[in-house]
């Protein structure tokens, strides 16, 4: 227990690194020490392995910049998120008709979820998840889901009610590829339809696109 702490200690810190780089372009050590509240010997023992994995380039002045593996590893996550995508959409388009509410797919992007499908309900009142929305991932069904919270996985689906937003109810299923959850279908709309036990309505429709979606990955 001690060992996992202190790597998601470690982890943490190595990617203050990289978020202070994000944000500077390039830092020397002196740079680095200052964007990210490390101690020097950490932040170059940091800065030495991430440029050992190609993640963090070093100049010949000894300035450290973004590598060019995570340009690579960007562009995969963007084929990733298409293909999900691809293979969401018409499953999606039938969990929308029989619900009658708005549906999406949302994928984890470090502490944030990312909307990456988003169909809208017919009704006039319904829910708006713009494609490309961030949104916490401590609130909503959601979230829940791509935490990987052992309730949620174990019972197979989440729900919330006004957790993120008030008159809006939540229902969320896994995606998964290889036993790793990759993704999260959900669908939403106002309590006054949804009720405030939305998953009694819809928990088995959302499990089934989700397991159909899951199929269309492998």
């Amino acid at each position: 227990m001690r060992d996992t702490v202190a790597g998601a200690a470690s982890l943490g810190k190595a990617v203050a690194v990289l978020d202070g780089l994000a944000a500077q372009g390039s830092l020397n050590l002196a740079g680095l020490v200052g964007a990210t509240g490390l101690p020097r010997a950490t932040a170059y023992r940091l800065a030495t392995a991430l440029v050992s994995y190609g993640l963090v380039d070093k100049g010949a002045n000894g300035t450290y910049r973004l590598g060019g593996r995570l340009v690579e590893l960007g562009r995969l996550a963007g084929q990733r998120r298409r293909s999900l995508a691809h293979a969401a959409t018409p499953v999606l388009e039938k969990l929308r008709d029989a619900t009658g509410e708005s549906v999406q797919l949302f994928v984890a992007d470090g502490a944030r979820r990312i909307c990456v499908v988003s169909l809208e309900s017919p009704h006039s009142l319904r829910t708006i998840v713009a494609i490309g929305a961030s949104l916490p991932m401590d609130k909503g069904s959601a979230g829940r889901v791509l935490a990987c919270d052992p309730e949620t996985l174990a019972r197979g689906w989440s729900e919330s009610v006004e957790e993120r937003e008030l008159g809006v109810a939540s229902v969320s299923a896994p995606v998964s590829l290889d036993g790793a959850v990759v993704a999260a279908v959900s669908v939403s709309g106002p309590v006054e339809r949804t009720s405030r036990a939305p998953a009694q309505r819809y928990a088995s429709l959302v499990v089934a696109a989700a397991q159909e979606v899951s199929a269309a990955l492998r």
